[in-house]
């Protein structure tokens, strides 16, 4: 269930509300007006670690087959004009 707060209380306190992950209700004398639903979670250590982890296996693998990024993207472009 959603967490309820008062307009005044999402004005007051917008700081707290654009920096948390929570999705809240916004109401005005008790009924919901709108619904604040943050877009932009910050990401965990822990999926920062495992993105780190999966550039750096990219890079190696791109290392092992003799490939450039440039032409990774290249073929990448070419792959996906040709679903068009």
């Amino acid at each position: 269930m959603l967490e309820k707060i008062g307009m005044g209380e999402f004005r007051d306190h917008l700081a707290k509300y654009l920096s948390s992950t929570t999705p809240i209700a916004v109401t005005c004398q008790g009924q919901t007006v709108g619904y604040f639903l943050p877009a932009r979670p910050e990401p965990s250590e822990a999926e920062i670690d495992g993105l780190k982890r999966a550039a750096e296996r990219l890079d190696a693998l791109l290392r092992e087959q003799g490939l450039s990024e440039d032409a990774l993207v290249r073929e990448f472009r070419q792959l996906r004009e040709g679903e068009r």
